[in-house]
């Protein structure tokens, strides 16, 4: 084999032969020797040569192409670095787009960046279409680092890097062509020669022409797939209305589909009980960079729910419009609760609530649920029951009752009536034994408020827990209040100015955390967006403290006077107490009516 033609290689001794010399000072290289010898030598050189040859092309095969010119790669979108597989692990890579939804002809930004400092050499990126798989649209080169390429026979309808230096992002425009359905953005992702990731997915790319929307996802319901709505037949069209639905596809596999209103998250949950904890979970949110996607998480007590890997879910199809989630996807994970309940029956909970750099914050409402047990892969339509149990409306009922009316009342009557109301009963002050009979009501009312609240939740809610720890900072004052009274010295001892400063500075402790839980309260049980019960809660307190300043300016004038009409039957303070009764009662019917609602 002669690798040149007009030259053997055995014609030329190779320059690593050694020379001899003779004492004249004349050389010859000893690879010089019979034709013979010259021939079997230049066989074997040629061989040689022939070994780094393939080694050359071989090692080309195996540490892939820095270049990025990788057009075999098109279909599979896999590297090739001999025996190297994908990783496994969540890829330390997103794909994120400039927009959720596009028409033919729209520009879409999408960047392909490393998370948290991850850093790449290489890469193939594609769109691709959800229905089909087949390589869509093309890509505008605006990155030095990146460059188009030819597949399928269209140009630039792919695009890799341009050299093997390390990046951190990489930024292309993508062109929607027309005629096709939604479409993901997918990647390859190599870190190394020996580690990459592959399939590595952007969130749906919903065309205008298949928009994702509720009133597609409500077709079927109760004759092909099970569908759980709250309110319970509300029009998929409001903005308020929630729902799920799940459809079987054989053995493990679900088709799921959720939507709602919410600027973070909605989730849906399966439970063997209407309880928190060792529930399986679906998070449709934002991630960090405001893209919707779909997560995977197990509940194991009122915490932050345990992020799992996605698993085998696929067919993933998002969208976020006029502040409407919604997640439509194929899960073959097997449900998992703690009895691991059979025949698919579990009680569904359907929450939603806020994020903070791609991590869902606590629902400020109690979750939708279902009001039995329900068979997922049974063809039903279900409302939600009352999303706030009956021991819970009972807790709060008595706390607005409690600091809303009977010891709000108690305290103005201490405060503001003791000389208006001059006469006695049972050897005491009138005044004072409506003011003891309310309070003594009120801390009734907050101790039973207090014990339905711990037999509702069986423990200690996390999830509420500045509510929680208020409340019972509320039950040890409302304890101590009472028990100082008892204690009090005479009303002329040189000491009772202390008992009334402390008696009146703790009530009015009380009276500020007692407000403060109820807002807490409110928030978790209004599941309207325009939180009209937290909103009517803050007109009481400006009612409250209007009528406090008016009761205090007329106090105030009465000191002021030389002399007070005996004949007037009704004096002022009574006429502000009596219309701060009136305006009382209605704002407590209407948050009363509210949290039956809830």
């Amino acid at each position: 084999m002669r690798l040149l033609p007009h030259l053997s290689l055995g014609e030329l001794p190779p320059p690593w032969a050694p020379r001899l010399c003779s004492p004249d000072g004349r050389c010859q290289s000893a690879a010089r020797g019979s034709r013979g010898e010259r021939r079997s030598r230049a066989g074997m050189e040629d061989w040689v040569y022939c070994l780094f040859f393939f080694c050359a092309v071989f090692s080309a095969r195996v540490l892939g192409f820095p270049n990025g010119k990788i057009n075999a790669a098109c279909d599979s979108m896999l590297p090739s670095h001999g025996n190297v597989v994908s990783q496994t692990t969540a890829a330390p890579y997103r794909i994120s787009i400039s927009s959720s939804s596009f028409d033919p002809g729209n520009k879409i930004t999408v960047t392909l960046q490393g998370i948290d400092s991850s850093t790449f050499k290489g890469f193939l990126l594609q769109a691709r279409a959800v229905s089909g798989d087949g390589i869509v649209g093309t890509f505008q080169i605006i990155d030095p680092n990146t460059q188009g390429l030819l597949c399928n026979q269209v140009e630039n309808s792919s695009m890799s890097h341009t050299n093997r230096n390390s990046k951190q992002n990489v930024t292309a425009i993508w062109v929607a062509p027309s005629g096709t359905g939604n479409v993901q953005f997918r990647a390859t992702v190599v870190q190394n020669v020996s580690v990459f990731w592959a399939d590595v997915r952007s969130q749906t790319l919903v065309s205008s022409s298949s928009s994702v929307d509720s009133t597609s996802g409500r077709e079927g319901c109760g004759t092909q797939k099970f569908c759980f709505i709250s309110p319970t037949g509300c029009n998929l069209d409001d903005p308020n209305c929630y729902f799920m639905s799940s459809e079987s596809l054989g053995g493990d596999a679900f088709k799921f589909e959720m939507s709602g209103l919410s600027d973070g998250y909605i989730a849906i949950g399966f439970s063997d009980d209407t309880q928190m904890g060792n529930d399986d979970i679906y998070i449709c949110g934002k991630n960090a960079t405001g893209q919707i996607e779909v997560q995977h998480a197990f509940s194991t007590g009122r915490t932050s729910p345990d992020i799992l890997s996605l698993g085998n879910v696929q067919t993933i199809m998002t969208s976020f419009n006029n502040g409407i989630i919604n997640c439509s996807f194929i899960s073959r994970n097997p449900i998992s609760t703690q009895s691991k309940a059979a025949s698919n029956l579990y009680f569904i909970f359907l929450a939603q609530g806020p994020s903070s750099a791609g991590k869902i914050q606590k629902h400020p409402t109690t979750p939708f649920i279902t009001p039995q047990k329900v068979n997922i892969s049974s063809y039903e339509a279900v409302g939600s029951t009352s999303s706030t149990p009956s021991i819970i409306k009972a807790h709060g009922a008595l706390m607005l009752i409690a600091w809303m009316t009977t010891g709000s009342i108690g305290m103005i009557f201490a405060r503001y009536l003791k000389n208006t109301i001059r006469k006695t009963l049972l050897g005491k002050d009138i005044w004072f034994q409506i003011h003891l009979s309310l309070m003594v009501i009120t801390v009734a009312e907050t101790i039973t408020a207090f014990v339905l609240a711990f037999v509702a939740v069986m423990g200690w809610a996390n999830h509420a827990e500045a509510h929680a720890v208020i409340g019972c900072i509320i039950m040890i004052l409302s304890f101590l209040q009472p028990g100082i009274a008892l204690f009090r010295p005479s009303p002329q001892s040189k000491r009772r100015f202390i008992f009334n400063w402390f008696h009146a500075l703790n009530a009015f402790v009380i009276k500020v955390l007692a407000v403060a839980v109820i807002f807490l309260g409110l928030q978790m049980l209004d599941p309207s967006p325009s939180r009209w019960m937290v909103k009517t809660m803050g007109g009481f307190v400006g009612w409250e403290a209007l009528v406090y300043i008016m009761l205090d300016v007329n106090a105030w004038l009465k000191k002021k006077e030389k002399y007070e009409d005996s004949h007037r039957k009704i004096k002022n303070e009574m006429v502000l107490f009596l219309i701060y009764i009136c305006g009382n009662l209605a704002f407590l019917i209407a948050l009363l009516v509210g949290i039956g609602k809830s």
